[in-house]
């Protein structure tokens, strides 16, 4: 009986040794469980208020002659309000450029660019899509005059106070202070804007 317990014993402490020097060791693994989705808010900015800020842009003059085409940068400020009426939003904007458009290689000038628009546009979410038509004044070294425009736009809402954009616009001056020549103007403008 002593042999048989020695022989139990000596068993037992072998079956025991692989598990206490590294030995294989049972692993119980669970099942992976994936985490539940989560439900993302689709972005959304409300676009109404109040808002104004700065523009850096460039022009390019063409006449019906010939004799009054040039080009030329401009900087100048905007403001306006806009009501966001869910996917579509309305506005009316006002904004000055001090312009220095050279025309006919240096004969005249373009000093300033004045416009009252009306802007309907798209909501995106953080991006605003629109279109704008305006009346247009333009003061030059040969006088001032009236003429109207068109263009399109894009804001990105950088945070929930400021805005990045861009806008393209053709004016039209019929006529310019009776010289006989039609212009058109072409702007393209990069705008920083602040909401209030």
């Amino acid at each position: 009986m002593k042999r048989i317990m020695a022989l139990a014993a000596a068993t037992a402490t072998l079956g025991a040794i692989p598990a206490l020097a590294g030995g294989p060791v049972a692993v119980v693994e669970e099942p992976m469980v994936a985490p539940a989705p989560v439900a993302v808010a689709a972005p959304s900015t409300d676009w109404s208020g109040l808002y104004g800020g700065v523009q850096l842009g460039y022009g390019d003059v063409g006449s019906s002659t010939g004799a009054l085409d040039g080009n030329g940068f401009s900087g100048g400020l905007f403001g306006g309000y806009r009501a966001d009426l869910g996917q579509f939003v309305a506005g009316v904007e006002g904004n000055y450029d001090k312009t220095d458009f050279t025309l006919g290689g240096g004969a005249a000038s373009v000093d300033s660019i004045a416009r009252l628009k009306l802007i309907g546009g798209y909501d995106l979410g953080p991006a605003l899509v629109y279109g704008t038509v305006a009346a247009v004044r333009a003061d030059s070294t040969l006088g001032a005059d009236n003429g109207w425009g068109a263009g399109v736009g894009v804001d990105y809402a950088l945070s929930n106070g400021m805005t990045l954009g861009a806008e393209l616009m053709e004016h039209r001056f019929d006529n310019f202070v009776g010289s006989g020549t039609d212009l058109d103007a072409t702007t393209v403008n990069a705008r920083l804007g602040f909401r209030f």
